[in-house]
């Protein structure tokens, strides 16, 4: 997905680096002696599509242009409780000291936009958020996992070529590894880094996820695409938090996709009130982009919806035991933040929905305070004070 490195990192990044491909690297230059280079960065293309990949583009690996900013961004603190960030420093900007041999990387994005949903999806997820009964689970996690379907099908894509020219060196990456994911995607042509830090196209907007396999195969480079989000700043305006502090700068500890997945402890109580109905991740920075109505449609059953997670009830989320939660979510991304952390979650959307239900709607009210007490008195320190904090908002009671 979707990376924010710099200035901050996609929603669900975490360092997995026992998960991610390193087979052994043989002599590069027995490799592609005989190999037309051109043609196979041509065949790969076919060979990505076939996989469900909707561009694959050739990236030089040089970034030392992007090394300063990595550092300003977390010498500013920026990156919040993700030591992960700090721990591997300007390694991020040289993935040829993560990989030793590294000459070029192949740089591929897959849709996630569900394949059924409303043509005009953009605002119906915007309304959505107006509805204090329902729970806002971003779109890119409400089917599988995209770290397992995307890590296969590189491997897969890895495997195709290596059945073309022989044993070559290489490493597969899916927001997985402190690989700065956007900068090399741009680097290679798949898009731009718009103001929100995320990878934008002309053709595709942003609801695409992303990968990589650094090679030892010095393939033919694709140039960089220019800007064009221009005088645009509708993402900007719309954080509900203020966290895109200006283009291209985004302070991760108060983005809604960082707070409810990301951080371990509390919800600051100033950040509670704008997230609303939002439990896991936010869109609104996607859904305003004008760029987005080109947004593709997944073509692979994996990010179909799952459990009702186009419109669910955020009381009967409140309800499920760790045991359902765990039940449920196999497979899910959302279940690498655990039950406590989405019980944190849904207290807080909970409790902005009681504020805006005592006022109109008595019984959804009283359905959201039963939830919210059923689990109270059993509820863990972390969770019990985001239910207090709920219950407080109730302006009726």
């Amino acid at each position: 997905m979707i990376d924010r490195a710099v200035p901050a990192p996609t929603p669900a990044q975490t360092a997995h680096p026992a998960e991610d491909s390193a087979p052994a690297r043989p002599d590069s230059a027995s490799v592609t002696t005989d190999v037309d280079l051109a043609s196979l960065a041509a065949s790969l293309r076919g060979w990505g599509r076939a996989l469900g990949f909707d561009e694959i583009r050739i990236a030089d690996v040089d970034l030392r242009h992007a090394e300063a900013g990595l550092l300003a961004w977390l010498q500013a603190g920026y990156h919040g409780d993700m030591d992960y960030m700090a721990n591997h420093g300007a390694k991020r900007a040289r993935p040829h000291e993560l990989v030793p041999g590294t000459v070029r990387a192949i740089v591929a994005r897959m849709p996630y936009l569900p394949a059924q949903g409303p043509d005009d999806w953009r605002r119906h997820e915007l309304a959505r958020l107006g509805d204090p009964a329902t729970a806002v689970i971003s779109l890119y996690a409400r089917g599988r996992d995209y770290h397992k379907v995307l890590r296969n099908r590189l491997q897969q894509l890895a495997a195709r070529i290596e059945t073309a020219i022989g044993p070559f060196g290489y490493r597969v990456f899916t927001d997985s590894a402190p690989v700065m994911e956007v900068a090399l995607a741009s680097q290679g042509g798949l898009g731009w880094r718009g103001k929100h830090t995320l990878l934008l196209d002309r053709d595709g907007g942003s609801m695409f996820f992303l990968g990589e396999i650094l090679v030892d195969i010095p393939l033919p480079a694709d140039p960089a695409e220019a800007p064009h989000c221009g005088n645009c700043r509708r993402c900007i305006d719309i954080c509900p938090t203020g966290a895109i502090l200006e283009p291209f700068r985004l302070d991760a500890r108060r983005c809604i996709s960082y707070l409810t997945i990301e951080h371990k402890g509390a919800i600051p109580e100033a950040l509670r009130a704008p997230m609303g109905n939002r439990v896991y991740g936010c869109d609104d920075c996607q859904l305003a982009c004008p760029w987005n109505k080109f947004a593709h449609r997944a073509t692979l059953p994996d990010f179909d919806v799952r459990n009702g997670f186009d419109a669910p009830d955020m009381a009967e989320l409140f309800g499920w035991t760790e045991a359902e939660f765990n039940q449920r979510l196999e497979g899910s991304p959302i279940r690498r933040i655990g039950h406590e952390r989405w019980l944190r979650n849904l207290a807080v959307g909970l409790g902005n929905s009681l504020r805006a239900a005592s006022a109109s709607d008595p019984a959804l009210a009283q359905r959201i305070r039963a939830a919210l007490l059923a689990r109270r008195d059993a509820a863990t320190p972390l969770v019990r004070e985001h239910i207090d904090w709920a219950l407080a908002q109730d302006i009726a009671g």
